[in-house]
């Protein structure tokens, strides 16, 4: 896991309603609409949190054809375990070290950012008074 996955996961449990989520799933699965219901959330908000939660790997969903027809939704959890400590922080960035840049660390021309050490024109440590 790298730090952008990281990432990812923990922002996908740092909200109250995912958190909800994760709850009601956790006695087994449930279709979007009944899960809207007993959460008292709209499916619009819903299916935003399900895919966060999704792309953090937390929950899996399905489609699923119903008795009478009917394309239904379902998700269930994923099975996971959340363990956070230094040493889960210090393998994503070596992870992040070994393999490409995210996103945000790259220039426009897809080029690397200096690191903070390297000395720009404007860094006084470069300069003699």
């Amino acid at each position: 896991m790298n730090s952008e996955e990281l990432l990812a996961l923990l922002s996908a449990v740092g909200h109250a309603q995912r958190l909800r989520v994760i709850g009601e799933l956790a006695d087994g699965r449930l279709y979007v609409s009944e899960l809207a219901r007993r959460l008292g959330m709209s499916r619009p908000l819903l299916y935003m949190h399900l895919d966060r939660l999704e792309k953090a790997g937390l929950v899996v969903g399905r489609l699923e054809l119903s008795e009478d027809g009917k394309a239904l939704k379902y998700f269930e959890l994923a099975p996971f375990e959340l363990k956070l400590n230094v040493a889960t922080v210090l393998a994503a960035l070596q992870e992040d070290r070994s393999g490409a840049a995210p996103p945000e660390e790259t220039g426009d021309a897809g080029g690397a950012v200096e690191p903070p050490s390297a000395k720009g024109p404007n860094d006084p440590r470069g300069t003699r008074t």
